[in-house]
């Protein structure tokens, strides 16, 4: 790397480390999304509370449907239409989920990642996709919440997406690719559990993100981290600047052969999940 780019790298996070350390430069529309989630800490907070409260994006309310009727949250079939209704189907976790989906696909469209849109891209598709996994895997294997699993494995990466804004301001990295990947492999990792700290995000997540990229040697994931490191694994969708597992090659084709009969059986209600969660078109 050379001088130049070091010097540009640590102006950037220089720049970060202020916003970590007071008011955050970041779209207003996830701020908005975490509001949501704050509204629903309060354990008396009423079914009619929540419509009142995601009402206000209207993308939430569409996002909500489409999981509440799901094979995932619906198995029976039994379509419903009322937003009342699907809250209680899929929970108050799932709300909160929805509501970062949302913000992140709003961020993704956003003018300011223009320059960057195929990395975004990748990158959303790559989180789409390991959230889904990591329901299933939490699901049918693993001691732990599959909402829990769906919003970590839904904001794993979300240091890209901040580096990828925040770089968006600097000139010089509107035609340096090269530059914006090295910043994202150096650096994603830890802003983006600084930044999920700063957005509240339970210690738990928070946890098993920072330990997502440790190599597992398990027979059976036991925990959200276990789950977050084998969704990664298993996930198609893999980009190069992102923190891939820790794992030698036929190690990682053994686990993703061990799993295969459980993807293929879940493979409809993953579909699914990514489909109701992503893309807004």
């Amino acid at each position: 790397m050379t001088n130049a780019k070091q010097s540009l790298h640590f102006r950037i996070l220089e720049d970060i480390a202020r916003d970590l350390s007071g008011e955050l430069n970041f779209p207003t529309y996830l701020d908005a999304s975490f509001a949501v989630r704050n509204a629903l800490n309060d354990p008396r907070v009423s079914i009619d509370k929540v419509v009142q409260v995601i009402s206000i994006e209207p993308l939430i309310t569409t996002k909500l449907l489409k999981l509440a009727n799901s094979t995932a949250y619906n198995p029976g079939g039994k379509q419903i239409t009322d937003i009342g209704q699907a809250i209680q189907r899929v929970g108050f976790e799932t709300v909160r989920t929805t509501a970062v989906s949302v913000a992140m696909e709003q961020m993704l469209r956003s003018k300011h990642l223009a320059a960057f849109a195929d990395i975004a891209r990748r990158t959303w598709e790559h989180s789409l996709e390991v959230a889904a996994i990591a329901r299933v895997l939490a699901r049918r294997i693993g001691r732990a919440n599959p909402e829990d699993a769906l919003l970590a494995g839904m904001v794993h990466e979300i240091g890209t997406f901040y580096l990828l804004y925040r770089s968006a301001a600097y000139p010089e990295y509107q035609n340096d690719r090269e530059g914006v990947l090295s910043l994202i492999t150096g650096w994603h990792a830890s802003i983006g559990e600084s930044l999920l700290v700063c957005l509240g995000m339970p210690e738990p997540i928070i946890a098993a993100i920072r330990a997502h990229g440790e190599r597992k040697r398990v027979d059976t994931p036991s925990g959200l981290a276990d789950i977050l490191y084998f969704a990664n694994l298993l996930a198609n969708t893999q980009c190069e600047w992102l923190q891939c597992p820790d794992t030698d090659p036929a190690e990682a084709a053994a686990d993703r052969a061990r799993y295969a009969d459980l993807l293929d059986e879940a493979w409809d209600d993953i579909r699914e999940i990514q489909a109701a969660l992503g893309s807004s078109c």
